[in-house]
């Protein structure tokens, strides 16, 4: 599908600097890029890498200047360029119906709409809302519900009740609604807690693959709206989430924790059970998290602890080997001289 730069422009709010009528083929970076494509630059120096290449656009934000090839200036460079890309390739589109492999049972509301690809299983009583896509071997348990326009990548495995809104991406591996880890010990034995919630996803929540999020004890798991979870994440029964946050690769949230909106968790965090993370907090990969933390904090470490202190702790240790030297050479030369005179 091609462009003209106007269109380009008037698509995501642009403005067009120079042939407003040029044709463009694609979206390329600088390295790539040839006669026709589009690219972009964020910045000065990609910019300046830009009007050396062979692409006959770029796309710039408001902070870049004095561009001698047609370009399309927006005030985010790397918001114009998501909106772009999605503009030169497009999602797939799938055919309304429901594949003849496919079983679906009688009392399910499957919209018109909606695609139910092959070897989808569709339980009891589940209710698929319109444009949502099923794109193959999905398995989705009795009394759940899928949203308006949700996409459920294969191999995704949907337990019983678990409630999906509008705009969701499920990516390939994810299990949601999985019993939470909860025993007690009794009689010398670990006794299974039954897991009788459900789980709750929000519209325009993205979920990476391999990702599982257990069904709460009493009340439900829930993933606010707009929250972004990588790959490999898991999730545990009666966790929180907020709007709008994002949980990196690998990262696990222990049970019944409260995390607030916009908090960014790096890779490779863990979160201990019953805690309560505010707005706006980051924490940094690797950071083990023990204690509650205020909003609007950046902690890190293991156990991790406010950035400042715990960079002054990462620092102290660096200077440890120099310390232990120094104490050494106290202790030798304080060494009482045991040499005998004649």
């Amino acid at each position: 599908m091609t462009y003209t730069a106007s269109e380009v422009a008037a698509l995501i709010g642009g403005q067009v600097i120079g042939d407003g009528s040029l044709v463009l083929h694609r979206l390329a970076p600088v390295a790539t890029a040839q006669l026709g494509d589009l690219t972009f630059a964020e910045n000065e120096i990609y910019f300046e890498k830009a009007l050396k290449s062979s692409a006959s656009a770029i796309l710039i934000d408001s902070e870049v200047h004095n561009c001698t090839k047609t370009c399309i200036r927006v005030p985010k460079a790397r918001v114009g360029f998501a909106k772009v890309l999605a503009l030169f390739f497009p999602e797939p589109s799938f055919p309304a119906g429901i594949h003849p492999t496919a079983v679906v049972d009688p009392s399910a509301k499957i919209d018109p709409t909606a695609h139910i690809g092959p070897h989808c299983t569709v339980g009891q009583n589940v209710e698929v809302g319109p444009g949502a896509v099923l794109r193959g071997m999905n398995f989705i348990a009795a009394d759940s519900k899928i949203g308006e326009a949700t996409q459920i990548f294969p191999n995704v495995t949907i337990y019983a009740g678990t409630q999906i809104g509008k705009r969701v991406r499920i990516h390939s591996g994810v299990v949601i609604g999985s019993d939470g880890f909860g025993y007690v010990f009794d009689a010398g034995h670990h006794l299974k807690i039954p897991q009788v919630g459900t789980v709750i996803i929000h519209d325009d929540v993205e979920i990476g693959a391999n990702t599982t999020i257990d069904r709460g004890a009493l009340e439900p798991t829930v993933i606010g709206r707009g929250t972004k979870i990588d790959n490999l994440v898991q999730i545990a029964h009666n966790v929180v989430i907020g709007e709008h946050s994002i949980v990196v690769a690998q990262a696990g949230i222990a049970g019944s924790t409260r995390i607030g909106r916009n908090v960014i968790l790096a890779g490779q965090v863990g979160v201990a059970g019953h805690l309560e993370i505010g707005d706006r907090v980051t924490v940094a990969a690797q950071s083990g998290v023990m204690h509650n933390i205020p909003e609007g904090q950046k902690w890190l470490g293991s156990p991790a602890q406010p950035d400042r202190t715990a960079k002054r702790v990462i620092l102290a240790s660096l200077k440890l080997p120099e310390i232990l030297q120094r104490i050494a050479k106290l202790e030798r030369d304080s060494q009482p001289d045991t040499g005998q005179t004649e």
